[in-house]
C-alpha cells in the first residue's frame, strides 16, 4: 500500500476511535475533569482539546491500551498548562499533578483506569444535574445532555432535530455561558429539591426518545438512533439512582415502545401502523427488559408515576397476540389514571382512541370534540388525524376525508404527511 493510502488509513482508524471512546467515556472524563478543575466549561473544553490531540497523535503511535484513561490525563495537563500560564500553580495544580504521578506509575497495568468501570461513578450523576439545570431552556438542556452525557458530536445532534450545526453550537456555547454566569454547583441536588430536578433530566430523555419515535419533521417518520441514545441513557440513569421509580418507570416505558421499532417502517420505510405490524419481529427481549423494569419500579412499593402508567400501556400492547386481542378495558383504566395524574389534553386524546377500541367510535368521538371545542390542541396533528378515524369507522366519509387533509397540512414530515393523504384518497 502507497505511503499516503497507509497515512489516510491510520487517520480513519484513529478517527473511528476517537469518537468510539468519546461516545462511551465521555460522561465520566468530562465529569472527572470538572470535579477536577471546578468549572463545567472548562472541562469540556480541555476534554475536545485532549481529543484534538488524539487525532493527531494515535495515527502515529496507535491507540493506547487505555483510551479513556489517556484523554483525561491529557486534559489534566493542559488544565495545569493552562494555569501555568496564568501564574496560578497553586495547591489545586499540585493536587493534579499527584493524580498524574500516580496514574503513570499504575500505567504498567494495562487494565488500571483513574475509575472503576465496573462502578457508574457520583460525578456522572453531577453531570446529568448539570446539563439538565432548569436554568437552561429546554432546547439547550437536550443539546447539552447528548453532548457531554451521551457524547454525540454537534452534527449529529443537527441532524437528528434537522436544524443547521451552527444552531446547535450555538446553543451549546450559549448554555455553558449560563451555567457559568448563574454559577450553577458541580453537585447532585439538595433532597428538597431532588425530585424537581429529577423531572427535570427525565424530560429530557423523554423528549429526545419521541422525537425518534416520531419525528417531527424532515423525510423520515422515525429516527430510532436517538431514542436508542435516550435508552442507553435511561438506563444509565437508572444505575445512579436505583431506588427512583419514575427512572424505571421511564426506562421501562423505552424498553416497551423501542419493542416494536423493528417492524414500525416497511422496505421502503414507510410507517407500518400498530394493526398492520408483524408482531414476530417484535424485539423480544427488550420486551423481557422493559418489562423487568416496571416490575423493579413496582417493587419500590411508592405507586406508579406517569412515566410507569405509559409504560404498563405499553405492556399490554407488547404483550398482546393482535390488535383484538388487546386489553383495551384495561388501557382506558391507565389513561384514566394517567389523566388523573398528569392531566393533559394529549393523554385525553390518546384515551379517546383507547376508547374508541373498547367502547367503539361514537363514545370516542364525543372525547375528541370535546377537545376541540376547548381549544388546547388548536395546530396539533394527531387531533384531526384521530377524528378522522373515528369519523371513517363511523361511516361519515366526507368528513372524514377532510380531517386526514387538515392533519396532512399540520405535519411537518413528509413520510406521516403521504400516509394521511393515502389515507384520505382512500375514502374518495
Amino acid at each position: 500500500m502507497p505511503p499516503a493510502e497507509r497515512r489516510a488509513d491510520l487517520v480513519e482508524s484513529a478517527r473511528r476511535s476517537v469518537a468510539a471512546v468519546w461516545r462511551i467515556e465521555s460522561a465520566r472524563i468530562v465529569a472527572t475533569l470538572t470535579r477536577t478543575v471546578g468549572d463545567f466549561a472548562l472541562a469540556e473544553d480541555l476534554a475536545q482539546e485532549a481529543l484534538a490531540d488524539a487525532l493527531a497523535q494515535w495515527p502515529e503511535t496507535g491507540v493506547p491500551s487505555n483510551p479513556g484513561a489517556w484523554l483525561t490525563s491529557v486534559a489534566k495537563r493542559k488544565a495545569i498548562d493552562g494555569w501555568r500560564r496564568r501564574e496560578r500553580y497553586d495547591d489545586r495544580i499540585a493536587v493534579i499533578a499527584r493524580d498524574l504521578e500516580a496514574e503513570e506509575r499504575r500505567a504498567t497495568d494495562e487494565t488500571d483506569l483513574p475509575w472503576d468501570p465496573g462502578r457508574i461513578d457520583d460525578d456522572v450523576l453531577r453531570l446529568v444535574f448539570v446539563a439538565c439545570h432548569p436554568v437552561l431552556s429546554r432546547e439547550a438542556r437536550v443539546a447539552l445532555t447528548l453532548r457531554v452525557v451521551g457524547g454525540l458530536s454537534s452534527e449529529e445532534i443537527a441532524r437528528a432535530f434537522l436544524v443547521p450545526t451552527s444552531t446547535v453550537q450555538q446553543r451549546i456555547v450559549r448554555a455553558k455561558k449560563t451555567l457559568g454566569a448563574a454559577k450553577v454547583p458541580f453537585a447532585v441536588p439538595a433532597r428538597e429539591e431532588f425530585a424537581e430536578r429529577l423531572g427535570a433530566v427525565l424530560g429530557v430523555l423523554y423528549l429526545v426518545f419521541n422525537e425518534g419515535y416520531s419525528a417531527s419533521a424532515g423525510d423520515d417518520w422515525m429516527r430510532p438512533d436517538l431514542s436508542r441514545e435516550a435508552l442507553r441513557l435511561g438506563r444509565i440513569l437508572a444505575q445512579l439512582v436505583p431506588d427512583e421509580p419514575e427512572v424505571h418507570g421511564l426506562l421501562a416505558l423505552m424498553e416497551l415502545t423501542a419493542a416494536r421499532f423493528p417492524a414500525r417502517l416497511d422496505a421502503a420505510g414507510d410507517p407500518v401502523l400498530l394493526a398492520d405490524q408483524d408482531r414476530r419481529r417484535w424485539d423480544r427481549a427488550a420486551i423481557v427488559r422493559g418489562r423487568a423494569a416496571l416490575a423493579r419500579a413496582d417493587d419500590l412499593g411508592r405507586g406508579r408515576g406517569a412515566y410507569a402508567l405509559q409504560a404498563g400501556i405499553a405492556e399490554c400492547h407488547d404483550l398482546a397476540a393482535s390488535v383484538d386481542d388487546t386489553d383495551w378495558d384495561r388501557i382506558v383504566v391507565l389513561y384514566e389514571a394517567l389523566g388523573r395524574l398528569a392531566p393533559s389534553p394529549v393523554v385525553e386524546l390518546n384515551r379517546a382512541a383507547a376508547v374508541a377500541m373498547a367502547d367503539g367510535p361514537a363514545a370516542a368521538l364525543e372525547i375528541v370534540d370535546g377537545l376541540v371545542a376547548g381549544g388546547a390542541l388548536a395546530g396539533y396533528r394527531f387531533l384531526p388525524a384521530t377524528r378522522a378515524e373515528l369519523l371513517s369507522r363511523l361511516g361519515r366519509t366526507d368528513e372524514a376525508r377532510a380531517e386526514f387533509e387538515a392533519a396532512a397540512r399540520l405535519t411537518g414530515n413528509d413520510r406521516e404527511r403521504r400516509l394521511l393523504l393515502e389515507r384520505a384518497a382512500e375514502l374518495e
